[in-house]
């Protein structure tokens, strides 16, 4: 079965190109491409119209998944990265008031996410009035413009608080836009999830790959009560209806953790029984769009090293995002009974440019000599003595010794399929949602809930398959160890890099107290308004009133 591929596409009645799938009429589980341009207003109208609309919507997505801008907003600024050598957005680290209304990453998301909406509120406004389509295909394509929406009002929601809440196509340019109360934005965003549940695919993976399907709806519509539960829109019941959405997740479809944690990432393994759903990016350049950055970001500068030259396999390291001493110190300390240290984070470097060098970072040895493919640079994760790094052919790069260049580097996002050494648009599908974070937030749940037995085994599903082999009893936990605190590290052991970290801090309400104890750069800086961004300067501008009616948030 190949995969759905939802090309970069623009749609809406004002004047965007519209870069569409098509569906095959002789096989139903491949979406051909095609692309058509200047589409006329009645285009949508029609079925082929209806299933180019909605492929539009999904290439919104591509967006945040994988980005520069949904890196930035989630990485940065934590507690467990901070900002290596990369000059590019280290204001986003420190929080700086470079960080301003004008910041060209606010204006993407918000503008991209708003073409989305508009092009979720074509289909649906214009769906009932479309014939020539199966009624069963008409509602699935319906609902998956409605948790469409769903997700970029949510994630706008988490990032700007309230927004312009459209919910009908907007057919020309408007200056009358009002910001909606967080509220009734979650009220909107679980109406949205919940007509939508029962007309999407109640199977693991859809039919044509990359579709929402029911269990992906359900994981965001949990995810949606977790968030609400500790925002100003909280109810007491918040927790409570989150614990069966992700509880039908685990149980309902036939997913499950791989057993290997490695393998969950490994090149070439983007389909497979863990995830839930992925963001559809491809190897070729007329369908990729700006390609799935993620492989550059989180690279050391390996490649001006003695021994090393860039290659696609290690990576064009943009050396932007730097594990904290926190990260590797105290989230990652065990690694005696836990593989994700070592399946986590890149530690060996095989040489691809042989010779004889001076060192330059170990000054154990004066000079080393390499044949291909000897070991150049070694990562221990821990303080070797001097004496023992003497014995070693190679460099040794110590934790004292690490910089804003010189770091442990992530191993999940890296893409060797590149075409070459410098293309920066990889073509690695980004997981949206996979199994092991919906047990970790089932267990958060739980936890806030009051029910630590159940926390406890749902952590521990996901502690056994960490385990290195022969040490799963030494990795699980018990009832009175299953805690928010735990959960903090828990979930970045598991989750590192994948674009949660900053929304879990604004959800358990600690983002301003670890960044200030755990992220030195950033520390100096962050103040209580930072859990929010700044709203677009260019919206409020272009907004009747201004200022007056559409609000910039306190503190920009």
């Amino acid at each position: 079965m190949k995969l759905s591929r939802y090309i970069q596409s623009k749609y809406s009645r004002i004047g965007f190109l519209f870069l569409a799938l098509l569906g095959s009429q002789a096989c139903s589980d491949i979406l051909e491409e095609s692309v058509v341009s200047n589409v006329p207003n009645a285009y949508i109208n029609t079925p082929k119209g209806l299933d180019d609309a909605v492929a539009a919507a999904y290439n919104t997505l591509r967006t945040w998944y994988g980005t520069e801008a949904g890196n930035n907003f989630t990485i940065f600024g934590t507690d467990t990265y901070t900002n290596g050598a990369d000059g590019s957005w280290k204001f986003m680290n420190t929080y700086t008031n470079d960080f301003d209304t004008r910041n060209g990453h606010v204006q993407q998301i918000w503008d991209e996410f708003y073409r989305g909406i508009n092009t979720c509120n074509a289909i649906l406004d214009r769906s009932k009035d479309i014939n020539g389509v199966a009624e069963t295909v008409k509602k699935q394509r319906i609902a998956e413009a409605k948790f469409i929406r769903a997700h970029h009002y949510f994630l706008l929601t988490q990032l700007f608080g309230g927004v312009d809440l459209r919910l009908t196509e907007t057919l020309a340019p408007t200056k009358i836009v009002k910001r909606a109360t967080v509220a009734d934005q979650y009220t909107q965003i679980i109406k949205d999830l919940m007509e939508a549940i029962p007309d999407l695919e109640a199977k693991a993976k859809s039919a044509q790959y990359g579709r929402v399907t029911k269990p992906a709806a359900e994981n965001l519509l949990g995810k949606v009560y977790l968030t609400k539960a500790t925002s100003e829109a909280k109810a007491t019941d918040d927790f409570a209806k989150a614990i069966p959405l992700f509880q039908s997740v685990i149980s309902n479809y036939g997913l499950k953790l791989l057993p290997d944690f490695a393998a969950v990432h490994r090149l070439g393994n983007e389909i497979n029984d863990e995830i839930i759903m992925s963001v559809q990016y491809t190897r070729d350049p007329l369908t990729n769009g700006g390609g799935n950055n993620a492989h550059v970001f989180f690279l050391m500068e390996y490649d001006t090293q003695s021994g090393m030259q860039r290659d696609t396999e290690n990576g064009r390291p943009f050396k932007r995002y730097r594990p904290t001493a926190y990260t590797y110190e105290v989230v990652f300390k065990d690694r005696e009974n836990d593989s994700r240290y070592k399946k986590t984070f890149n530690d060996t470097f095989l040489s691809n440019n042989p010779g004889s060098y001076n060192t330059f970072f170990d000054t154990s040895k004066p000079r080393v000599t390499y044949a291909l493919g000897d070991t150049t640079i070694f990562l221990p994760g821990f303080e070797m003595s001097v004496a023992e790094r003497a014995k070693r052919k190679y460099q040794v790069l110590v934790p004292s010794r690490y910089d804003e260049r010189l770091f442990l580097g992530l191993r999940k996002q890296m893409d060797p399929a590149r075409i070459d050494r410098t293309q920066f648009e990889g073509g690695r599908d980004y997981f949206m949602m996979r199994l092991a974070d919906t047990y970790l937030m089932l267990a958060e749940a739980q936890i806030r809930a009051g029910n630590r037995v159940d926390a406890a085994k749902n952590i521990n599903v996901v502690r056994a398959r960490a385990a290195w082999p022969g040490k799963v009893a030494e990795m699980q936990i018990t009832d009175a160890q299953a805690t928010m605190d735990f959960i903090y590290e828990e979930r970045e052991r598991e989750l590192i890099g994948e674009q949660f970290r900053w929304f879990d801090l604004k959800r358990w309400g600690n983002l301003l107290e670890r960044v200030k104890k755990f992220n030195p750069q950033a520390a100096p800086n962050i103040k209580d308004y930072h859990v929010l961004r700044p709203i677009p300067q260019t919206q409020i501008d272009r907004a009747e009133g201004g200022a007056t009616s559409f609000a910039q948030n306190p503190g920009y």
